[in-house]
């Protein structure tokens, strides 16, 4: 199976951060991707701790996550 990700481990080195609106408003639940990083890869991390690490997915496993989280498909169990 092919690794569709890697961690960059002080995310804060990269620019262009956003919150993703897939996060949770006011409670402080928040995720943040960088799409302005590299197009091969997104960038995703936790607004809390904005000096520490991310995890760098390949765009299209991305892609199939928010798609399977928008048709449902994921929930806690």
């Amino acid at each position: 199976m092919k690794r569709s990700e890697h961690t960059i481990p002080v995310a804060s080195v990269l620019t262009g951060w956003r919150k993703s609106s897939y996060s949770g408003g006011e409670s402080g639940a928040c995720l943040e991707v960088n799409d302005a990083a590299c197009p091969a890869h997104l960038p995703v991390r936790d607004s809390k701790n904005p000096h520490g690490p991310a995890v760098a997915f390949a765009t299209p496993a991305w892609s199939a996550f928010v798609t399977a989280v928008r048709a449902g498909a994921l929930h806690a169990g």
